[in-house]
């Protein structure tokens, strides 16, 4: 029984046209009664258990790994890849056609991406991102859930695979200067919000602008990388954690709109605001071996120090032997 709850809770988080029964959805983030702090009683079999996220990343802990290559993005280029979006409730989720893949990045064979939603506080001054970078909160944070391919959809299978899932984190700040509605690509997706202001709207995603549209200016080779959970019940620890280390910088109004848009059921209810996990205890995190880079500015140096040593010698001796 208790592994039926704890497949339909994670169904309802991750396959967009899963039934979510009413019983298996009593999970929230703003009441005593049902907030993170009461996840482990309501969801004891993961929430409860060793693996858990988010975490706080403390940079300097986080061990090399030169496994962890660059990602390869199947369709992300594509301007009809996102299908809808919608309010569930908790967060707004945007779910995608069929043939969005990734591979790569040390990850054991090719994943489907399903969807992303988001995380976020209370407007732009109220930091809301699930993941923390030595004890920096971001106002957002998107996440990209991927199942693998092999199971050809089937989460129910993909939960219970140690790394049956892979999750893109992706941190959201604001954009420097007094830009508004930029970029473009954030303007055309929180356009959307005014229809889906209540629990369970759902409109159609028009095409025009892809997922590379809306994670632009990130360097998608630098990442953390640890093994987790689903950051929502029923937390089964069967995520890769990918948390990438540049933001997506997003204009202060557009990030404003989630929190004084989109309300947690209906018309005359709190709008959706602190909409994130508390941290939970660390893990192990491993990143990028930059020996590279540091022995190519080191050669750089090197090279530098050496012509110096070369002039300042030609120079005294000229001085000395006229």
């Amino acid at each position: 029984m208790k592994w039926f709850v704890a497949a339909a809770f994670a169904m309802c988080v991750l396959t967009p046209t899963a039934h979510c029964a009413s019983s298996s959805s009593v999970w929230c983030y703003n009441l005593p009664s049902c907030n993170d702090s009461t996840w482990p009683k309501i969801s004891p079999q993961y929430c409860n258990g060793t693996r858990q996220s988010p975490i706080n990343i403390v940079s300097a802990s986080a061990t090399l790994n030169a496994n962890l290559t660059e990602f390869t993005f199947v369709n992300y280029d594509s301007k009809s890849a996102m299908k809808s979006i919608q309010n569930t409730g908790n967060t707004v989720k945007v779910t995608f056609n069929s043939g969005v893949q990734i591979s790569g990045g040390d990850l054991s064979e090719n994943y489907d991406s399903l969807q992303f939603h988001l995380h976020w506080g209370n407007g732009s001054s109220v930091p809301g991102s699930e993941h923390t970078v030595d004890g920096v909160r971001y106002p957002m944070e998107l996440h990209i859930v991927n199942s693998k391919s092999s199971y050809k959809g089937n989460t129910t299978q993909a939960i219970k695979d140690s790394t049956g899932l892979a999750a893109l984190g992706f941190f959201i700040e604001v954009m420097p200067g007094n830009s508004s509605g930029k970029p473009e690509s954030w303007y055309n997706l929180t356009s959307y919000l005014a229809n889906i202001t209540t629990k369970g709207q759902s409109v159609p995603i028009a095409a025009g602008f892809s997922l590379n549209d809306l994670l632009v200016g990130v360097d998608r080779s630098k990442y953390y990388r640890y093994l987790g959970s689903l950051t929502t019940p029923s937390c089964n620890e069967a995520v890769v954690w990918t948390v990438f280390k540049e933001p997506i910088k997003v204009s202060r109004d557009l990030i404003d709109l989630f929190s004084t848009t989109v309300r947690i059921n209906g018309s005359a209810s709190k709008h959706m605001t602190n909409v994130y996990r508390n941290l939970q205890p660390a893990q192990p995190v491993s990143t990028q071996n930059n020996s590279v880079t540091t022995n190519s500015a080191s050669t750089a140096c090197f090279s530098l120090g050496l012509l110096l040593s070369l002039a300042l010698g030609s120079l005294t001796q000229h001085w000395f032997n006229p």
